[in-house]
């Protein structure tokens, strides 16, 4: 089971579920823990091969891993703390976890909050990706980590979030990072259907002006899906939580508390 940590409030209900990103750890939402916890119980936890979630005896035979088999990993956390129904909120790769989750467990999901939210990619994202493929068992993972998160977060005003998931990423093992890089094959249709598809739970995309990755086609799914709505942080890349925590906590605790 993942490795995951859990604040209870003394008299609210409510449960929010924080889900990192790739090459990332629960630890990237140490400027939201603090508030959050004032206002509602949390979890938050480790994905497989992340943090302190060391992967299992299982995995070491499995080179492949899915986007169905990691979000079930985070239901099963959910069923072991007997939680109903959360709010969740995620970064990057995250969000596509909580998208899937919720296609298969709209029960369970409250609402959702997608910081750096990636629903689609784009021409130059998916030339990184193949280049990626090609050269992930060569290179050291660490150099194409590096490299990719000085693509999507290129500015100065991103260089704590480029480190802050640099120093996560060194706890990988080059095994790990390649199981997560293959997820990318399937990246691509799943994207797809989430755009074509309007859930109708409420969304808050929670986007940096100067995430160019990844903005321009969330601001198309924002327009098109009813109960979504898009906040732009100004001067933020695509780590939004981490470049701008007092907007970010603000925002979304706001949201949160217009669906209790």
């Amino acid at each position: 089971m993942l490795n995951y940590s859990i604040y209870q409030h003394p008299t609210n209900q409510e449960w929010v579920t924080f889900v990192h990103g790739a090459g990332g750890s629960s630890s990237i939402w140490f400027k939201q823990v603090r508030e959050f916890r004032k206002h509602f119980n949390v979890l938050l936890l480790d994905l497989r091969g992340h943090g302190n979630s060391k992967p299992a005896l299982k995995d070491a035979f499995n080179s492949k891993y899915t986007f169905d088999s990691i979000t079930e990993d985070i239901v099963e956390v959910i069923n072991k703390e007997k939680i109903e129904k959360s709010h969740f909120i995620g970064i990057s790769l995250g969000t596509i976890l909580i998208r899937n989750l919720a296609e298969k467990y709209p029960d369970r999901v409250s609402s959702m909050i997608m910081g750096g939210a990636i629903m689609k990619l784009n021409f130059r994202s998916q030339v990184l990706m193949r280049l990626g493929i090609v050269f992930k068992s060569v290179i050291p993972y660490m150099l194409l980590y590096k490299f990719f998160a000085f693509i999507i977060m290129p500015k100065k005003n991103h260089k704590q979030s480029r480190l802050l998931f640099a120093n996560e990423a060194k706890k990988l093992y080059q095994k790990e990072f390649v199981r997560w890089f293959k997820l990318t094959s399937e990246i691509n249709p799943l994207l797809r259907f989430f755009r074509a598809k309007d859930i109708k739970i409420p969304t808050l995309y929670m986007m940096g002006e100067e995430d160019y990755l990844f903005l321009p086609s969330v601001q198309k799914v924002a327009q098109s899906h009813k109960l979504s709505d898009l906040f732009i942080v100004q001067n933020s890349g695509h780590v939004v939580n981490v470049e701008q925590p007092e907007i970010f906590n603000r925002e979304s605790i706001a949201f949160i508390d217009k669906f209790k």
